[in-house]
């Protein structure tokens, strides 16, 4: 144990008390008020807004920096960013686009690899191609609802028409000069949903990019990249997206107009090569036609052209692109409405509109990118081996895969659910493209494989709570103690350690949906039949199951989008739901938007440059030092922050950690930013680095250095009634640090070290 960072505490001499020292708290993904964070009532805002700001003590307001507080103490301040993340539940509707946000996390999971390789490059990529994938395929789900299941199917069946009212004026037969019953006509009216759609996804990303991707980082000079521990943390246009997320946006966005633009004017062209059509229209098709794929083919490069630029900051916005791009697809989708509308007698609907190839080889588009990520994953593994990286390194591909399962998913799910309603009978319609029926209907197979996995930890979380009795009885010297108090203990440690086995989960859940999705694939182009119609000559129980199957699927779909909001509302709204939903909330919006603009906001591009302007202006005009510490989430962003600090800046700061997931989570999964040899190079640079942990605690857990893991605390304090507890004390898992006796004991070492003379400090190695 290191004994500058962890030595004897002595009182502090005069001659050193009038060093500046500040202590800057930042809480968790719970949430917490400046008074609670600062045990004061009475507190003011000295910096910031109503979104994230830093509080001091009222006392503490006019404290003159240069000498600490009034009472020659450091000055404790709170950042309170609880606003970025929560506050008005409707920003739960962010996790309808879920799929987007997991896509764009894998671009973070890639293996540790020095920065600017061919392979790296390529990672990044092939992700983003992947995000692309998954624009189009919601795209393309809503025209499969809007267009051909409403417009084109059901508007155009009398019968179906007639059983809703509020498509009369679609039906051909509501009148005999109905301005809107041509085919044509129809597909333009219904086309303006998904384009409406795509307008909404460009208003959100280009708001929360006003708002997040805006604030500048601290400009510094950027430090050399050579060495083990280098990480891209420390670059200082890391945190500041905006070139990119505008560049994808325009991409994005023109994407989604040119699918909307297909889906209407491949119907109309394939109508006019007819056998006796008109020759001009036939040529306008071809010409459109033409247009869309050199459309498609520019999207594509500006995707591919240009990753994130973090060695300096890029203020550029490539204005000409983000503006033309999209403006280009609307001018395009505008024309393929009116060619669309143009009147073509004798032309009626009939069967569906020819989705199923879009939706085919969107699918297989996906898997082969799915692969080819985990090649290139692999390969990166190759070449940095980390013994603790998730899944050897392709959690990255897995969870590409569960993205693109999301989509499929949820693609086929709202699909049939959508056909079920308008044909309640089953009569009227030919239904969604097969290979979106063949999706919903795995839908209940990849549930039994969760349920399955779900039981097996279940059972692996008893084995280890009878492991963890004799532990809990040997730790607080009990024999043999109550065995419900000693149950309660042993299960809370048993079930935290279900965090660590969340790779499994995700392994065996990708690969399962990887293999089915290439069943449903095989199934809808082998029978181009529904589940149901292919099982029709099976035997009875075949094909009972197929029918429970796809009737599940549909309906499992709707109960998912509720189940989905309301939990979100929950993990907005509710500060105990937030510690359980909130983390995988936060962790996935921690990262920038790199692979798909469409994501939910980046919280950290306005955390991280706040703590990073507060710690930086505050040393350079006080020459103090600090200490940093951060609960649970706000510990990962005072380490990015700690990054993000001049090398003279780094080495006036401590840090102090509790309830953290930088390794137990983000060690593993993205080992390329919080891998081993990053933190050792963060401890060596920084003034001192201690770390609190408690085993019933399933999101915080070692940092794994040397010297800088305390061993885990007692949870509870004390086992019964003792003088110094009367009343039973509860089981706190991640919650309440602050209460243990050992965080007062690691604060104050670290305060008190902000006021002694520099001294020379060990250097620690990774544990073995």
């Amino acid at each position: 144990m290191s004994t500058a960072c962890h030595g004897e505490v002595r009182t502090v001499e005069r001659s050193s008390a009038g060093r500046a020292a500040l202590e800057l708290l930042v809480h968790g993904v719970g949430g917490a008020t400046p008074e609670k964070m600062l045990n004061d009532p009475r507190t003011v805002r000295i910096t910031g807004d109503d979104t994230a700001a830093v509080f001091r003590r009222a006392d503490d307001a006019t404290a003159d920096a240069a000498s600490g507080g009034h009472d020659g103490r450091p000055v404790p301040e709170a950042y309170v960013w609880c606003n970025l993340t929560s506050g008005n539940g409707t920003r739960a509707l962010w996790l309808l686009l879920l799929p987007f946000m997991v896509v764009n996390l894998a671009h973070w999971m890639r293996p540790a690899a020095r920065e600017g390789t061919r392979a790296v490059r390529l990672y990044g990529l092939l992700v983003r191609l992947a995000g692309l994938s998954l624009t189009v395929l919601l795209v393309a789900a809503a025209c499969e609802v809007a267009l051909d299941l409403t417009a084109w199917q059901c508007a155009g069946t009398r019968a179906c028409s007639d059983r809703h009212s509020w498509l009369a004026f679609l039906s051909p037969d509501a009148s005999a000069d109905g301005w809107w019953s041509p085919p044509g006509r129809r597909l333009a009216l219904a086309a303006l949903v998904p384009t409406a759609l795509t307008g909404l996804l460009w208003y959100l990303s280009h708001r929360t990019w006003r708002a997040y991707e805006s604030q500048e980082p601290l400009d510094r000079t950027p430090e050399p990249e050579e060495g083990p521990g280098h990480t891209a943390l420390s670059r200082p246009g890391f945190w500041y997206g905006r070139r990119l997320v505008a560049r994808l946006r325009a991409a994005h966005t023109a994407a989604g107009l040119l699918t909307v633009a297909a889906a209407v004017g491949t119907a109309a062209a394939r109508e006019d090569r007819r056998p006796g059509g008109p020759a001009l229209l036939e040529a306008l098709g071809r010409l459109l036609e033409a247009s869309l794929a050199g459309g498609a083919l520019a999207v594509v490069w500006v995707v591919c052209r240009r990753g994130r630029s973090e060695r300096r900051l890029d203020r550029r916005l490539d204005a000409h692109l983000v503006h033309r791009l999209p403006l280009a697809a609307l001018v395009l989708l505008v024309l393929t409405l009116l060619y669309a509308g143009w009147s073509r007698p004798g032309w009626h609907s009939s069967g569906r509109l020819p989705g199923d190839a879009t939706f085919g080889t969107l699918a297989l588009a996906q898997g082969v990118l799915v692969i080819a990520v985990a090649v290139v994953a692999r390969v990166l593994h190759r070449g940095a081996e980390d013994g603790r990286a998730a899944l050897r390194g392709l959690g990255g591909p897995a969870v590409v895969m569960l993205a693109c399962a999301l989509g499929g998913v949820m693609s086929g799910g709202v699909a049939q659910r959508v056909s079920d309603w308008l044909d309640g009978t089953g009569t009227f319609l030919d239904g969604p493209p097969v290979l979106l029926t063949w999706q919903a209907s795995v839908i209940p197979v990849v549930l039994g494989v969760l349920l399955v996995m779900c039981g097996l930890l279940g059972r692996r979380a008893l084995l280890l709570t009878r492991v963890e009795r004799a532990a809990v009885a040997r730790d607080y010297d009990v024999h043999p103690g109550d065995p419900a108090r000693t149950g309660r203990i042993a299960r809370t440690r048993a079930m935290a350690t279900l965090t660590d086995r969340a790779p499994l989960l995700v392994a065996v859940t990708a690969t399962s949906t990887l293999l089915l999705g290439a069943g449903a694939l095989v199934g809808a182009f082998g029978t181009t039949k529904t589940p149901v119609r292919a099982a029709q000559e099976a035997p009875t129980f075949v094909h009972g199951a197929a029918q429970t199957a796809q009737a599940l699927g549909s309906w499992l779909i709707g109960l998912g989008f509720i189940l989905l909001v309301t939990w979100g509302r929950r993990a907005y709204k509710d500060p105990s739901a937030r510690r359980t939903i909130g983390i995988l909330w936060d962790v996935g919006t921690f990262w920038p938007r790199a692979a798909h603009p469409f994501a939910p906001p980046c919280y950290a591009e306005r955390a991280v440059p706040d703590l990073t302007w507060r710690m930086a202006t505050w040393t350079r005009a006080t020459g103090g030092r600090l200490v940093i510490s951060g609960h649970s989430q706000g510990s990962v962003l005072a380490a990015a922050a700690a990054w993000q600090l001049s090398p003279a800046d780094r080495g006036r700061v401590a840090l102090l950690t509790y309830g953290s997931p930088i390794e137990r989570l983000y060690g593993r999964w993205f080992p390329a930013h919080f891998g081993p040899s990053a933190l050792v190079a963060l401890h060596e640079d920084i003034d001192c680095w201690r770390n609190l942990y408690r085993l019933t605690d399933p999101i915080g857990g070692p940092v794994r250095l040397h010297e800088v893991d305390r061993e885990p605390l007692a949870d509870p304090l004390a086992y019964g009634r003792t003088e110094e507890h009367p009343l039973p004390g509860p089981v706190l898992g991640h919650s309440d640090y602050q209460a243990d006796p050992a965080f007062a004991q690691e604060r104050e070492r670290l305060l008190a070290r902000l006021q002694r003379p520099e001294v020379p400090e060990p250097r620690a190695l990774a544990e073995p």
